[in-house]
């Protein structure tokens, strides 16, 4: 099949399928105060997502990378991972999952044996209290489940979502605690993203008030050449790279290279596109993978340009939470 390009010249090669919308956490920049659980019975079975997943691998899709909600809340987590594992055959060359970690610590060496490359783990500040007041949870097992994942040879990565008079102020301590273990971090800005009418321009801290952070605490910052990938690179102290994610401030939409599938089936071709491709409803109305294929096809070609075109929040239901991130 051919590959995934939309009409704008990019090709897709990395696929985000949520597994569940439900989250142990209660995020204050991803999740609403009350949410609304969406019925079992309308997300994707495993066969179903495996369906999808091998159907956008024979177009070309490279990476899968599972998310949420929580997909540690999945309870057929680990039998997705090896059934993704085996379209490895076919064209996948790696799949890999965002966890907040907090219950990943028994499970980390099941997972690893499973398929899963590489983990990214949700982790705001480092700081005990400041973490409970984002989060509405407690940092310990998030830690422990970092150790776990390092002890079981995983490659880790940590991401922190900066929110200006929230964790702010953490900026450097978190560099640096995340220096002193070896483990790449990436900053990411604020998005527009959460419920309806909360987000504020305001609460934003760009990626130049991040590198301003850390070259007032005197470490030496150099700009690295930008790449496909979402987050621009930054070489601390002449050895560490910190990665920063500047959708608001500086969009990476030109190079974009990634779909996402809700735990529904729903194919959302940016994180910010106001609708999205049923595709889970098609294929149990009993579309076969020709009529699937091109309904990918076609979304994926009208792919508008992305939040550089039109910034600001989106009217939509859908929230982070259930997008997948």
């Amino acid at each position: 099949m051919l590959p995934l390009t939309d009409s704008h010249g990019r090709t897709k090669r990395k696929l985000r399928i949520s597994l569940t919308d439900r989250c142990n956490f209660r995020c204050t920049y991803c999740m609403p105060e009350h949410p609304d659980w969406l019925p079992r019975a309308s997300l994707l079975t495993r066969d179903e997502v495996l369906r999808l997943a091998g159907l956008f691998v024979a177009h070309g899709i490279e990476q899968i990378r599972l998310t949420g909600g929580e997909p540690l809340l999945r309870r057929d987590l680990t039998e997705c991972v090896r059934g993704l594992d085996g379209l490895r055959e076919r064209g996948l060359r790696r799949v890999s999952m965002t966890t907040n970690a907090s219950r990943i610590a028994p499970r980390a060496v099941e997972l690893v044996e499973a398929g899963v490359d590489d983990f990214n783990v949700s982790l705001d500040a480092v700081d005990a209290d400041l973490f409970r007041r984002m989060t509405l949870r407690e940092i310990a097992p998030v830690l422990d489940g970092i150790e776990a994942l390092a002890a079981a040879g995983a490659r880790v990565k940590l991401n922190a979502v900066v929110v200006r008079g929230d964790n702010d102020g953490e900026i450097v301590r978190l560099l640096e605690w995340a220096m002193e273990r070896h483990l790449p971090l990436r900053f990411i800005e604020y998005m527009p993203l959460d419920a309806p009418g909360h987000w504020r321009r305001d609460a934003v801290v760009s990626e130049a008030d991040m590198i301003a952070a850390i070259e007032k605490r005197g470490h030496v910052v150099e700009r690295q050449p930008r790449g496909a990938d979402p987050a621009t690179p930054w070489r601390i102290d002449g050895h560490y790279e910190l990665g920063i994610i500047s959708t608001v401030s500086n969009p990476f939409c030109s190079t974009c290279d990634r779909l996402r599938l809700t735990a529904t089936g729903e194919l959302f071709t940016c994180l910010f596109s106001p609708v999205g491709m049923p595709l889970g409803k098609r294929m149990r109305d009993g579309a076969d993978d020709e009529a699937l294929s091109a309904l990918v096809r076609k979304a994926v070609w009208l792919k508008d340009a992305g939040y550089a075109a039109r910034p600001g929040p989106v009217a939509r239901a859908t929230t982070m939470h259930t997008m997948g991130g």
